[in-house]
């Protein structure tokens, strides 16, 4: 958990990372996250204790931003956390894969999240699978046109990475697939970094971009001049 967080949503969040993902995205900063054991058990009330001790910092813009790992494979047990969240006038966000699509995970985000925060891996497929070690990326795609048909605001995440995700064909790609979402308020470029790299090294996993390297000033502002024409607003997070 994060008290103070400036990076996961509007304002100051406090920030849950959930335990388990069904990706194992090549950048990932959180590998720890990833296996579906691990991590420490919380009851709802628990968890709703902590976050109101917070309460006075988030101000009118911030709130509560579940992340992980991917949230919604724990989806159900959410629902009853958001829904005391929102009784409080705390505002709810989920960063997320957009992978899961059940009737918890419909739920949750119709009736109790403010903000969904969609990361966009790739836009192709060989592209999806090769950074997730998963197929169906059309499945990003099925999610995010549920949030749009709820008329209910969402964020776009996209990782900048030097000649893997930054090709001006992908990035006017994503462009014309968003381009109509009255839902997505802005998209944040997330420039590639190494941060997370100490912990593939700690879990004795082989970190397969050790070979990648940061952006440049110019490559990002490049993507976000690609980008302008599509969103409402583009900014580099």
């Amino acid at each position: 958990m994060e008290s103070f967080g400036t990076h996961d949503g509007p304002g100051v969040r406090f920030v849950i990372f959930l335990q388990g993902c069904k990706l194992k995205c090549l950048y990932c900063h959180n590998p720890d996250t990833i296996a579906m054991e691990g991590g420490k058990p919380y009851h709802v009330d628990e968890l709703f204790d902590l976050i109101l001790k917070s309460k006075s910092y988030f101000g009118k813009k911030g709130g509560v931003t579940v992340s992980g790992g991917e949230p919604l494979l724990q989806a159900k047990a959410l629902i009853p956390l958001f829904k005391k969240l929102k009784e409080e006038g705390i505002h709810t966000a989920l960063d997320t894969n957009g992978r899961i699509l059940n009737h918890f995970a419909e739920a949750l985000m119709d009736k109790y999240t403010d903000l969904v925060m969609l990361d966009i891996k790739h836009m192709t497929e060989d592209g999806y699978e090769y950074i997730t070690g998963m197929k169906n990326n059309q499945t990003t795609f099925n999610f995010s046109q549920y949030r749009e048909r709820s008329k209910k605001t969402m964020w776009l995440r996209y990782v900048l990475i030097p000649g893997i995700t930054d090709h001006p064909e992908l990035l006017v790609s994503m462009g014309e697939q968003f381009k109509d979402y009255q839902s997505i308020e802005k998209i944040e470029i997330q420039p590639y970094h190494k941060l997370g790299v100490h912990k593939w090294k700690e879990l004795g996993w082989d970190y397969q971009l050790k070979d990648a390297r940061e952006n440049t000033e110019n490559e990002i502002e490049t993507a976000k001049e690609i980008l302008r024409p599509y969103f409402k607003s583009v900014v580099v997070n």
